[in-house]
């Protein structure tokens, strides 16, 4: 397709992909026009809702869903989509609807407008927000709506009472769903959402077109399998935001969750409950070595079950669902919080662990050689904290701390309050380390030199304290503030913010920065990214009323408190 044909509703001209796979206008019409505004904010009932142990669910708990829709009025409901009203245009909405004083600060009024311009209309409708808008460098795929990246917008907007876009978007990534998805020769799973879609406009038809990729053409080629966990969570956070249970209750939604679900709780040849990845497949979306069973994957999927009891109908096909989630998630909370743990402790255990142990019995369950230990392991790990480490399979442990992975640990409550107050002590401990001039390290430590080269396959952008290789996001700033709040540590995020905000506006909101405390731009970051600009935003949002922390963090379901100790095996 052509640039003269085909650009990117208000953010110039797309690339060419001949192997993008295309939505066009008639049949994304059927999902798209449904826009119902949603119902009123219900935070009673909401708290009930989330207030669902994995014992109620077991034994067939079904909520009362206060508003029905029937897969007959479906259709009746998308013709009112082009009636529907916008959320507003830039002009009617600059500044957040919070009242509560701290728009004032000249930075969030800048934030908010960088937020807005980064909108992606699809029939006049607000879809997702663009990567970035940097007009300086080319725009390979940073003009496109990412899964991921649209996380930290669509809490900035339910937190300002503007969910008709986060709606917009939950809907259009479940059409694109439903698309066949190919690479090369071979049929990626039903239930694969697109790591990424974009609009394109047909000036001489007048038509606009979605095309979403699946990863064929990502680097690497992999698939997304964050997307779908994020698509779950986001689902959750609308319904617990807005009080709509209606959307989540739609046939067309219930069934998006059991196909994301369908493709992590088959049956396979694992040994472990956690989920066998390839590198590459989440944020961390070059080769980096998370390969195996990263943290961040874990965590996600483990939050993602938890949201998915919540919004599954207990009806006869949910109620599978429901007792694979029960299993899989007491059996992850014992292997995630039995050996992926890392504390002084368990450093001291494994650096004296025997190895070709073979039996029931054996302490060294994975047979870690005790020389494979890094050097910096040693002095990184202080005498009070701890964290869950990047990765455990059989003789292998990654010992590097990945910042998303641990701060979903404490939001999903897969870790337990002493473990989530261990992960504080931690970044407190290490604060140089992990946050230094500018928060936060998505991993630490850098790997350099010959380990570079063999791990990364000597990848320019991920050279060393650079871009995933020990780089500094601000965009993780809203993760480590609401586990802050969760924690009860609300001080260290308000100390993160305040470095943030010395830097972030100056520098035009960097995707990232480099160097071993983050002092400088990164050397191929895109400026105005919209997920710093959003984390910024999400984080100040919190701190300002920590209630907003609901939406993304889940109470300790009492049914999955540990017995710590070691076992043979991991079913429950």
């Amino acid at each position: 397709m052509s640039n003269s044909s085909s650009n990117l509703t208000q953010n110039g001209n797309a690339k060419n992909n001949d192997t993008l796979f295309t939505v066009d206008e008639i049949e994304e019409s059927e999902l798209s026009k449904l826009l119902d505004r949603p119902r009123p904010l219900n935070m009673e009932r909401q708290r009930s809702f989330d207030e669902r142990s994995l014992g109620d669910m077991a034994i067939g708990y079904s909520p009362r869903l206060s508003t029905r829709v029937s897969s007959e009025n479906f259709g009746r409901l998308t013709d009112n989509y082009d009636q529907t009203p916008s959320p507003g245009r830039r002009s009617d909405f600059n500044t957040p609807r919070s009242q509560t004083g701290f728009e004032q600060h000249p930075m969030v009024a800048e934030a908010w407008e960088a937020l807005r311009r980064s909108l992606v209309y699809f029939r006049g409708q607000p879809v997702g927000t663009i990567a970035a808008l940097d007009s300086t460098e080319e725009n390979l795929n940073y003009d496109q709506v990412f899964v991921r990246d649209f996380v930290p917008s669509a809490f900035a907007f339910l937190m300002n009472g503007e969910p008709e876009i986060v709606k917009n978007f939950i809907l259009k990534t479940l059409r694109l769903q439903s698309w066949e998805k190919k690479i090369d020769r071979f049929q990626l799973g039903e239930g694969v959402m697109p790591a990424s879609f974009k609009v394109l406009h047909d000036p001489v038809r007048n038509t606009e077109t979605l095309i979403a990729d699946f990863g064929e053409s990502a680097i690497g080629r992999v698939a997304p399998v964050d997307s779908g966990f994020w698509w779950i969570i986001l689902l959750r956070a609308y319904t617990k935001s807005t009080g709509d249970t209606a959307l989540a209750e739609l046939p067309e939604c219930q069934k998006g969750m059991r196909l994301i679900l369908s493709l992590c709780l088959s049956e396979g040849f694992d040994t472990f409950p956690t989920l066998l990845c390839a590198d590459g497949c989440c944020m961390i979306d070059r080769r980096m070595g998370v390969y195996g069973y990263p943290i961040e994957i874990q965590a996600l999927f483990f939050m993602a079950l938890r949201c998915a009891l919540l919004l599954l109908k207990q009806d006869h096909e949910g109620k599978d669902f429901v007792e694979r989630i029960t299993k899989r998630l007491h059996a992850m909370s014992y292997h995630m919080r039995t050996y992926f743990w890392l504390d002084l402790k368990q450093l001291n255990d494994i650096y004296r662990y025997k190895t070709e142990e073979y039996s029931h019995t054996a302490l060294n369950k994975f047979n870690v050689i005790p020389d494979s230990l890094p050097e910096w392991i040693f002095d990184f790990m202080p005498t009070r904290g701890g964290y869950f480490i990047g990765n455990v399979s059989p003789a292998r442990m990654d010992f590097r701390w990945f910042c998303l992975g641990n701060c979903i640990a404490i939001l999903s409550a897969l870790a337990t309050p002493e473990q989530s107050t261990a992960i504080m002590d931690l970044i407190e401990s290490r604060w140089e380390e992990l946050v230094g001039e500018m928060p936060l390290k998505v991993c630490y430590p850098a790997i350099e030199s010959h380990e570079w080269r063999i791990v990364t396959g000597c990848d320019p952008k991920n050279t060393r304290w650079s871009y995933h290789n020990g780089g500094s996001w601000p965009v993780l700033l809203w993760l480590l503030t609401a586990a802050c709040i969760k924690t009860g540590r609300p001080q260290i995020a308000r100390r993160a913010l305040e470095l943030a905000e010395t830097r972030l506006l100056k520098d035009n909101w960097p995707e990232y920065y480099d160097g071993t405390v983050g002092r400088y731009i990164g050397k191929q970051a895109r400026k105005f990214q919209t997920w710093s600009v959003a984390g910024y935003l999400v984080a100040k949002m919190m701190l300002e009323d920590p209630s907003h922390s609901g939406m993304v963090s889940l109470e300790e379901d009492k049914q999955m408190k540990p017995v710590m100790k070691r076992s043979h095996s991991w079913t429950c």
